[in-house]
């Protein structure tokens, strides 16, 4: 594969200062776990440490790697506001963004995340190496991707962004790459406190956690971590224009202002995490780690307007001298509540016979759960016996995992021996949707005369599209690394993976470092990858309500299982597999006196890309119970094509009575459409949602000084020009914003050798970004779909404390 001068693109990508700040050197403890053990060595250059994450040889460290890798430390993690794992990587790694959606259902909370702008299940999550199990929610265009608000920020040692395919490696999923997410093993005790609030005066977040660890005499460790995590709504909201008609109408009534809120929900959250391990032997050593969260959030829908909403407030001839104006006389707004709880588990032993050989047999449990409610709400077509709050269903990803991980270092003359690892795996997927309240979803008897059926806002789920549905997977792999030369390193990595609901897959990795002079070295990888679809994404329905901007009318969108008749008659197809051939190639170095850095081009071809149909009407010739006005289905459309750099400058050094360190970061990432049947279509919908809704362009620059007690960083964030796209019943709506630039700042004050004190800003000059115009007769004020935080400044106090 070759990258074309004419078209080819240009991602710059230089990781942030506190990513590689780091002041201990890990090593790993068995490569075919890719897990971290418990030793570490004070005083190690960051380019030192040993990487876990795309190798199975214990000896490889960032600077080696012969794929880019990025490192996060524990520290970087912990410099954000934010108790959500998403917005802090996105803060940190340009090449990784993350929505805010407000008011957009379940993805109010469970925010879905992108890497180098794939959908976001097109990104692996590891925790300590072992694949980390996806959330109940089905997010943007169907993706469905792990929760990583779930997993405790205190619980991290550190982690490693894998930026290359590596489905050859890891399975399903490791298109864009991996992110490995190593807990925390160590001895102590460490706990914080922390309160933010916006330059508004909203959205107050209250943080609690703590970490211990004990050492289990001199052959083991036991670490447990918890927090607490509380925030407040924020409005950024001005009244709707139909609002305020509907008030001058009718001066007598007392009409909300605003009627509605646009702006992040009320959400709390307790999360925790365990890190065991126990030596039995010099050749065994039993573990086990996992992480446990429990929450629960409301947000609001749209406001239903009594003068416009004719599907709600008609009158009906079967409800003689009935209206539902004496409930709700102002007309009313639908509360969408959500609890939610997740857990993922792991155990094994892992050991070494010998010195060449080492071996990592383990099990893992993984669940999400969500369930759903509406208050504020009726359904219309019950007439008087519409009760106002329901409950919608639950939604519930169950993960089974078993593998099997082999090393065996193969002495090869005078060379370094060829590490050779394999391996086997036993995936098993479930997937269940459980029926909500009848009156979530019931077609009442005023549904004849016109009044909507199901709960208004979001309908409930309905035993039709409720039931169980599952996926088992077999895999085995092959993955080699031999340094022939001192020069020079090879590496060649195959699986084979059979899924009992489409068939087999094979996908291979070849990859290649020279260093020819000591300290500059070159680096390529080519790679084939897969993502198999979930049993989520064969077999489920959704329906979903808004608001159409131009008629001011509630639309209902029926997203439908390919299967579904109604679908079939629009085109549906079954479901295969996402196929990919991902090409790298880059220099990296390492000096001396704290200057390193790295640069990657990279191409990612997607063939059978996954999509959301364009919204269409519903065929007039298929019963339509549900009535709605307009339906998608999930489908493989699209063939596509990312192409960028990533390159990678940090710079550490002394500078007076202190130490300076100074980074910078920038991606351009660039996808484009090469075939695909909706692309044709004539406003282009589809193919504008894949090359413009994330900027091209992004960027860091991060400055820091330590000097005695206190510690400051100064860190800027660039987002380029971006696309909003938004759903309008059977169109779409557009607009361009522009690039913004952000700031942020912070102070640290260690005030004893325990206790410390930090005080800072993000978006410290409270920067908004334009105005969301063709959204602005819903109250919305700035995008929901924005890649950044569109809330203003946020300024927070965090005190720590360490034993």
């Amino acid at each position: 594969m070759k990258f074309t001068t004419g078209s080819a693109i240009i991602a710059l990508q230089f990781a942030c200062a506190p990513a590689f700040a780091q002041t201990h050197a890990e090593t790993a403890s068995l490569p075919a776990a890719d897990t971290a053990s418990d030793a570490s060595t004070p005083g190690s250059e960051p380019e030192n440490e040993i990487i876990v994450t795309g190798t199975r040889d214990r000896s490889r460290t960032q600077f080696d790697t012969l794929a880019p890798v990025d490192v996060l430390s524990a520290d970087a993690v912990r410099s954000s506001i934010s108790g959500d794992l998403s917005d802090t990587m996105a803060q940190l790694l340009p090449s990784f963004n993350v929505q805010r959606l407000p008011a957009a259902d379940g993805q109010a909370f469970v925010r879905p995340a992108s890497l180098r702008g794939l959908s976001a299940d097109q990104t692996l999550v590891l925790i300590n190496g072992k694949r980390y199990h996806r959330s109940a929610l089905l997010g943007t265009r169907g993706a469905q991707a792990p929760d990583l608000a779930g997993i405790p920020s205190l619980a991290i040692k550190r982690i490693e962004v894998l930026r290359d395919g590596a489905s050859a490696q890891y399975g399903s999923d490791a298109i864009a790459g991996v992110v490995n997410i190593i807990l925390d093993d160590t001895a102590g005790m460490e706990a914080f406190g922390q309160f933010s609030q916006y330059d508004r005066g909203d959205g107050k977040e209250y943080q609690v956690g703590a970490r211990g660890g004990i050492a289990l005499g001199d052959r083991g460790m036991l670490v447990v971590t918890g927090e607490y995590d509380h925030s407040e709504a924020t409005s950024r909201t001005r009244q709707r224009p139909d609002a305020i008609l509907f008030q001058n109408a009718n001066p007598t009534l007392a009409v909300p202002n605003p009627v509605q809120r646009w702006g992040q929900p009320d959400e709390e959250r307790i999360r925790g995490a365990l890190d065991a391990h126990y030596d039995l032997s010099d050749a065994a050593t039993l573990y086990a780690f996992g992480t446990v969260q429990q929450g629960e959030g409301v947000t609001d829908f749209n406001w239903r307007n009594p003068a416009g909403t004719g599907s709600v407030f008609n009158s009906s001839t079967a409800f003689p001298g009935f209206s539902f104006l004496k409930l709700y006389p102002v007309g009313f707004t639908p509360r969408f509540g959500t609890t939610f709880s997740d857990y993922q588990a792991n155990g094994g032993v892992r050991g070494a016979i010998g010195d060449r050989f080492t071996y990592d047999i383990s099990a893992a449990a993984g669940r999400s759960r969500i369930e759903y409610t509406l208050n504020e709400s009726l359904n219309a077509s019950l007439g008087p016996l519409s009760p106002t709050s329901f409950y919608l269903g639950r939604l519930e990803q169950r993960e089974f995992n078993l593998n099997a991980d082999f090393v065996y270092r193969l002495p090869v003359g005078t060379t370094d021996p060829v590490n050779i690892a394999f391996g086997a795996e036993r995936r098993v997927e479930t997937y269940q949707v459980s029926a909500g309240d009848p009156a979530s979803y019931a077609v009442g008897p005023g549904a004849a005369t016109g009044l909507a059926p199901n709960s208004n806002g979001f309908p409930g789920f309905s035993p039709a599209v409720a039931g169980t549905f599952g996926q088992t997977s077999y895999a085995g792999y092959l993955d080699l690394e031999w340094k022939p030369v001192e020069m020079l390193t090879l590496g060649a990595a195959g699986r084979y993976e059979d899924f009992s609901e489409f068939g087999n897959t094979f996908n291979y990795k070849f990859a290649a470092r020279i260093e020819p002079i000591k300290g500059i070295a070159a680096r390529a990888t080519y790679s084939t990858g897969f993502r198999a679809p979930t049993p989520a994404q064969l077999n489920t329905s959704q329906t979903t309500q808004g608001l159409n901007t131009s008629t001011l009318e509630i639309f209902t969108q029926g997203r439908l299982s390919p299967s579904d008749p109604l679908a079939v008659a629009l085109g549906a197809k079954a479901l295969t597999p996402e196929k990919s051939r991902t090409a790298t190639a880059g220099l990296t170095f390492q000096s001396g006196f704290g200057l390193s850095g790295s640069v990657d081009f990279y191409q990612i071809d997607v063939n059978d890309r996954f999509s959301q149909s364009q919204a269409s009407p519903p065929p007039k010739d298929v019963p339509n119970p549900q009535r709605f006005t307009a339906i998608s289905f999930f489908t493989n459309d699209f063939d596509t094509r990312t192409r960028g750099i990533d390159a990678v400058l940090s710079y550490a050094h002394p500078v007076g009575p202190g130490r300076a360190s100074l980074s910078l970061a920038y991606n351009y990432n660039q996808t484009k459409v090469r075939s695909g049947a909706s692309a044709a279509i004539p406003d282009n919908t589809q193919r504008r949602v894949f090359e413009e809704r994330l900027p091209q362009h992004n960027g860091t620059a991060t400055v820091g000084y330590e000097i005695g007690p206190v510690s400051l960083l100064a860190r800027g964030r660039y987002y380029g020009a971006w696309t909003d796209i938004a759903a309008n019943g059977t169109t779409q709506l557009f607009q361009r914003f522009g690039s913004i630039a952000l700031f942020d700042v912070s102070a640290r004050y260690a005030l004893t050798e325990h206790f410390s004190v930090r005080v800072g800003a993000e978006n410290v000059f409270n920067t908004y970004p334009d105005e969301a115009t063709n959204q602005a007769v819903r109250g919305l004020i700035y995008s929901r779909n924005a890649p950044y935080d569109t809330d203003g400044g946020q300024y927070y106090v965090r005190l720590g404390m360490t034993f």
